[in-house]
């Protein structure tokens, strides 16, 4: 025989004043519909929760970096680069804001082609179909030729790909991440994986090159990783795998050695939250100390958003 409930009777519940609750919303942190014709009251008009009060945090974050001289890593997937975003990291590189830049292969090559033609990414159905898809002579010629070159003046390959392009006079290379690093001497760091960008189909890859050249670059990348601790931020754009991954490695190794590389900052900006950003970036990094944070949103809109969050809060 199944047992028999009785209705619950409400009449003996005890209730208390709603002014002994602790709230976790209050119209103090509302958004303000002031006049947002400039970038500094949009800010100010913006509410003080969740993903906006964070993003202001993380602005704040960033400016004590900045005013403290601790590194501030801007780390980059391709997507980024495609969306015509170079001039927004130029902007933050010139001011001082942003002390070095990370970039997969992929915003490598189409930075290099931006620089060189002031034009890139192919429509790589059509040319797939034909076999010629990333078979363009000089983005693979000049670009194998600079790790080459990286190999025998033992410097990285971020830092010889900006060389490269400004021996080459390139037209457009003011709109180039790695051509202003290395003029503005900032460590630019590029971390590819053989067989996963277009150059290495190119009869001219030598495989020997590309691995020291990059590596030589992971070497550079784990020592400015090891200045992170007590403010430091890192900032991963739009690098759904190979960033984080090498992020994590190069924060291992930094530990491993003796570095205290605690209480830093991380954020992942991008259109979604993949496992290993969040995992590598923003969650396991921080655990020891720190805090991390998640926006999501096109880069073409987030990013020069940040910017101008850090101009209004932190350069001017």
């Amino acid at each position: 025989m199944s047992k028999k409930w009785d209705a619950v009777n409400l009449d003996r519940v005890t209730t208390y004043p709603i002014a002994e609750r602790v709230n976790k919303v209050s119209i103090r942190d509302f958004a303000k519909p002031t006049d947002w014709s400039g970038v500094d009251r949009f800010l100010e008009g913006l509410p003080k929760i969740l993903r906006a009060a964070e993003l202001q945090d993380l602005v704040e974050r960033i400016g004590a970096a900045y005013r403290t001289g601790k590194p501030v890593i801007a780390m980059l997937g391709g997507h980024v680069i495609k969306c015509g975003l170079s001039p927004i990291l130029i902007d933050l590189m010139e001011s001082g804001v942003i002390t070095a830049l990370a970039l997969n292969g992929a915003s490598s090559i189409h930075d290099f082609e931006i620089a060189l033609i002031g034009e890139t990414s192919e429509d790589v159905g059509e040319y797939l179909e034909t076999g010629q898809f990333g078979m363009v002579e000089e983005t693979g010629r000049f670009m194998n030729e600079a790790f080459g070159e990286a190999v025998a003046a033992e410097i990285g390959m971020g830092e010889a790909l900006g060389q490269k392009l400004l021996h080459l006079h390139a037209p457009h290379q003011d709109y180039s991440s790695l051509a202003t690093a290395t003029q503005l001497g900032i460590p630019i760091t590029v971390h590819v994986a053989i067989g996963t960008d277009i150059i290495h189909q190119h009869p001219s890859a030598d495989g020997a090159a590309i691995g020291q050249a990059t590596f030589t670059d992971f070497r550079r990348f784990t020592a400015i990783v090891a200045d992170l601790g007590d403010g430091g931020v890192v900032l991963n754009l739009g690098s759904a795998v190979l960033m984080p991954e090498v992020f994590l490695k190069a924060l291992t190794i930094a530990r491993n050695l003796g570095n205290r590389v605690t209480n830093f900052t991380t954020a992942n900006f991008d259109m979604i939250q993949h496992y290993r950003p969040l995992e590598n970036v923003v969650r396991r990094p921080t655990e020891a100390g720190g805090r991390g944070y998640t926006f999501t949103g096109h880069h073409e809109i987030m990013i020069p958003l940040l910017r101008s969050a850090i101009l209004e809060k932190v350069l001017k």
